[in-house]
C-alpha cells in the first residue's frame, strides 16, 4: 500500500511539473495545446476512496490553473472529468471494471484509446468552453477541443505506453 501510495504521490507530482514547465510552453499553431496532467485522473486506482479521488482532481487542476493564471479552469474541468470517470470506465471496459477487476497495463489498445480519447474530449470541451465562455464562439471551441484532444490523446498513449510494465 505504501508503495502505491508513492508512486501515486510522484505521478500526481511529475504531471504538475512537466505540465507546466514544458506542456504549457507548447502553442503549436495557436490552438494545440496538450494538457498531459489529466493522465493522473485517467490512471487513478479504481478500487481508491472516490471524495480523495475528486479532491485530489480538483487541487490538480487548482494547482495547474495557479501556474497558467487561469481562474479555475482546469479545476473545474478536470473534476468534470473525475466525476463521470465510473461512467466511461464501465462504457470502455464493461465487465472487467464492474468486477472491479481492472488494470490499465492488462487493457487492449482500442479499450485504452476509447477510454483517454472519452476523457480528454470531455476534458478540453469543458476547459475551451470556459475559456471562450461565449456561445456564439462555438466552431472556435470545436476547433480547439479537436486540436489539443488529438495532440494529448497521442501523447497520453505514448506517455502510458512507454512508462507501463506489461503484465500478463
Amino acid at each position: 500500500m505504501n508503495n502505491l501510495l508513492s508512486i501515486h504521490t510522484l505521478r500526481f507530482l511529475l504531471l504538475i511539473v512537466f505540465q507546466v514547465l514544458l506542456f504549457n510552453h507548447i502553442d503549436f499553431l495557436g490552438y494545440v495545446n496538450p494538457y498531459i496532467y489529466i493522465l493522473f485522473i485517467a490512471l487513478y486506482p479504481v478500487k481508491n476512496n472516490r471524495m480523495l479521488f475528486l479532491f485530489l482532481s480538483f487541487l490538480l487542476g487548482l494547482i495547474i490553473d495557479f501556474f497558467m493564471d487561469s481562474g479555475g479552469i482546469n479545476a473545474t474541468a478536470s473534476l468534470i472529468i473525475a466525476f463521470i470517470r465510473p461512467a466511461v470506465l464501465k462504457f470502455s471496459f464493461g465487465a472487467v471494471y464492474e468486477h472491479n477487476v481492472l488494470k490499465f497495463n492488462n487493457t487492449n489498445f482500442i479499450q485504452k484509446l476509447a477510454y483517454f480519447s472519452i476523457l480528454i474530449v470531455i476534458h478540453h470541451f469543458f476547459y475551451f468552453l470556459m475559456e471562450f465562455f461565449n456561445i456564439s464562439k462555438i466552431i472556435l471551441i470545436l476547433k480547439n477541443t479537436l486540436l489539443s484532444s488529438i495532440f494529448t490523446i497521442i501523447l497520453s498513449i505514448l506517455i502510458t505506453t512507454i512508462f507501463s510494465k506489461k503484465t500478463k
